[in-house]
């Protein structure tokens, strides 16, 4: 593929194979698609040392190019992580189907019984960086919920890629389905993303895993639905109320247990009446754990080691080693603050006044509030999905994780014994 008119022939035969592969696999059985989804991890054992050698290959090319050491450790396959992917696969196969589930069914004055059936999306389209380990999971959440793929996994990653798609497809042809159900792209030309991303006809959502440059160039460019959120700037609200002891513990998980993920605190809030009483001692827990402390001017006051927080940081994803602060009269303008300040995806209250969680369980708009809890749990299987394609910051069909029943919808259903209607 040379040129753009041979990229979009190849991504518009992608499409086609995509859109028929989905009338199958929405009508395939439970049965059939587990007994795929096993035989996947059975090759993926097999194939182990053909897979380190592709990682390898990918790993050397990457180092040749300069990628970074962050980059470098998402892209590295091991024995270990090779044993996940496939113990992944395993535990899709255990989830319940959830394809065909009727709901909500209820008798009409007429006679006839309504409700809803819960169906597949369709042809989800995944794009993604570094991580070949989101080609099992793409393909596993996606064929689970009775969907079709089309995956693009990123350059550095390409050699891994086609050798977990020839794991995937031998799977599918075990099981007696379409090996077109899953595809993933050949080819590390960005022109496919625009031809993915622009291909209504054979495309119905598109899912992008990966930094914020390329979520945000797929949601301003896409012509079909997207799921995806941009920022992960997570708040913990310490409340007048809180905890002392909970407060140091619940701060310490949410901002330093994992530096780089979404779910990490990026900014605390503390009430007024107690910032100067339990302020200085999380400030100390933060500076032991090499948490740089960007405050307002009263943190500053109150902790030495804190620098002067400018205007960018209240609404920062940092995804490193430091926090922004800032002390506010109480609930109302921890409120305020993170509506102004939010990317919508997880905040946390920590109180011991019953009326102050719910207001903030009611009136902050996010995709996961929480009490008294780490926002590390806003994760599709701390949630009990089983696993997640990502997590969607948007109101629209699928918030917060996105697991298996994120990536259907629900039809309405109509049941009746010769009703007409008068």
């Amino acid at each position: 593929m040379t040129t753009t008119d041979d990229i979009q022939t190849y991504m518009h035969a992608i499409g086609q194979a995509a859109r028929a592969a989905s009338r199958l696999t929405a009508a395939a059985s439970t049965a059939a698609k587990n007994t795929a989804l096993l035989e996947m991890a059975r090759q993926i054992r097999l194939q182990q040392d053909a897979l380190l050698a592709a990682n390898a290959a990918d790993l050397a090319e990457a180092r040749d190019n300069g990628l970074d050491a962050a980059m470098i450790d998402r892209l590295t396959l091991t024995a270990k992580s090779i044993e996940a992917m496939a113990q992944g696969l395993e535990q899709v196969a255990a989830l319940p189907d959830p394809v065909g589930e009727i709901t909500d069914l209820k008798r009409r004055p007429s006679g006839i019984q309504v409700g809803k059936m819960r169906v597949p999306l369709g042809v989800i389209g995944i794009i993604y960086e570094a991580r070949p380990n989101v080609t099992a999971d793409a393909a596993a959440l996606c064929l689970k919920s009775g969907n079709a793929a089309i995956l693009r996994g990123g350059k550095e990653a390409l050699r891994a890629n086609q050798a977990l798609a020839a794991c995937v497809r031998a799977g599918l042809t075990f099981a007696g389905l379409p090996e077109s159900a899953v595809q993933v792209i050949a080819t590390t030309d960005r022109a496919a993303v625009g031809a993915l991303i622009t291909m209504p006809q054979y495309v119905d959502v598109i899912v992008p895993r990966g930094g914020k440059g390329l979520i945000e160039r797929i949601a301003n460019e896409a012509r079909v639905p997207v799921i995806k959120h941009l920022d992960g700037n997570c708040h913990v609200y310490v409340d007048e109320t809180a905890d002392p002891e909970k407060a140091l513990k619940i701060v310490e998980n949410a901002k330093t247990q994992r530096l780089g993920t979404c779910n990490t605190a990026e900014s605390l809030l503390i009430a007024r009446s107690i910032a100067a009483s339990q302020l200085p001692q999380i400030g100390a827990m933060l500076a032991a754990k090499g948490v740089e402390i960007r405050g307002c001017a009263e943190t500053c006051a109150l902790l030495p080691v804190a620098k002067a927080a400018t205007e960018q940081d209240w609404g920062e994803e940092y995804l490193a080693a430091i926090i922004a602060v800032k002390v506010v009269a109480g609930l109302d303008e921890a409120i305020e603050h993170i509506t102004r300040y939010s990317s919508q995806h997880t905040e946390t209250i920590i109180t011991e006044n019953h009326s102050h969680a719910m207001r903030f369980l009611r009136e902050v708009d996010s995709s996961s509030v929480m009490v008294n809890a780490s926002t590390r749990f806003a994760d599709g299987f701390e949630y009990g999905l089983g696993a997640e394609i990502g997590i969607s910051t948007d109101k629209i069909h699928a918030r917060g994780p996105v697991g298996l029943d994120g990536l259907t919808s629900q039809k309405w259903i109509v049941l009746g014994n010769g009703e007409i209607r008068h």
